[in-house]
């Protein structure tokens, strides 16, 4: 039996090879495409991957432009000097490498629905393919979100509030990285994960990277494709009430099927929490629900 998950490359319009990995299942329901945040690779869905698997959904997901061995291919190859940068074409590039890996899962799975799944950096990256290509997606999944505009969306200062509740109770630390799951050894794994890295997006990216990051729903979206935002209540780059003004901004554009889950506690890694295994039943669901193909028999 081929171990999973299968690690594939394919070359960008700018000559960078990206390395994607894919996790097939025999005559897939839907397929899920996995877009992950800034500072981790694709491997970090590993469990959320094989949870998908389990119901019949085939997944893809590669490391982004700078991030784990994309990134790593990059510095060796010495387009880029570090994790992080994003190289030629910068985060342009690095939508249309998302957008290019499911133009090529279209190709190998025609008539399978297909559902992108954005966390955090990978959410707002998600958003922008979604404002022009919702009608080639059957679903869409926004973990970690927010409405990406000035005033909303935060850059920088993510665990000032836990290092904070953690000093004034007395607790162990997570060493900076305590706002990502309330499983301190979420965040202790991230930071020894050598294909991680902890820069924000400004010191990895450069600003004028990180300012193409600002959008809106578009009025060209695809009403009929549904929508799901997940988020922690303590997530602090959106939260609550940064899912519920993108929710209102989708609505107001006509998005007719949208909803919300907020759990209660949670923090930026929904997947990753201490109740994971409901999120992670929540997901596979909703995608039965609305994205797949019916089960056979």
């Amino acid at each position: 039996m081929t171990a999973l998950p299968l690690k594939r490359t394919f070359t960008d319009s700018y000559g960078v090879e990206i390395t994607f990995f894919e996790w097939p299942v025999a005559n897939p329901r839907a397929v899920v495409q996995i877009a992950h945040g800034v500072g981790e690779h694709s491997r970090r869905y590993d469990h959320l991957a094989a949870a998908f698997n389990r119901a019949g959904f085939s997944v893809y997901a590669a490391d982004q432009r700078g991030h784990g061995e994309t990134g790593f291919s990059m510095v060796n190859a010495g387009i880029t000097k570090r994790q992080g940068n994003l190289g030629p074409g910068g985060m342009k590039a690095t939508v249309e490498g998302v957008r290019h890996l499911s133009e090529l899962i279209n190709g190998e799975n025609p008539e399978v629905p297909l559902v992108l799944f954005g966390h955090s950096g990978g959410s707002m990256i998600a958003q922008h393919i979604f404002n022009d290509y919702s009608h080639e997606y059957e679903g869409l999944i926004l973990s970690g979100s927010t409405l990406l505009i000035p005033g909303v969306l935060k850059t920088a200062g993510f665990n000032k509030k836990f290092e904070g509740e953690a000093a004034a109770k007395g607790e162990p630390m997570a060493a900076g990285s305590e706002w990502l799951s309330r499983d301190l050894t979420v965040g202790k794994q991230f930071k020894a994960d050598p294909a991680n890295f902890e820069d924000d997006a400004a010191k990895a990216f450069g600003i004028w990277n990180v300012l193409q990051v600002f959008t809106y729903p578009s009025k060209s979206i695809d009403h009929h494709v549904p929508i799901l935002l997940v988020a922690g209540s303590d997530d602090p780059l959106g939260g609550e009430r940064g899912n519920l003004l993108l929710a209102n901004a989708y609505r107001k554009m006509g998005v007719e099927n949208l909803e919300v889950i907020i759990y209660d506690g949670a923090r930026h890694e929904v997947v990753n929490e201490i109740n994971k295994e409901d999120v992670i039943d929540d997901l596979v669901a909703w995608v039965a629900t609305h994205a797949a193909l019916p089960e056979e028999g």
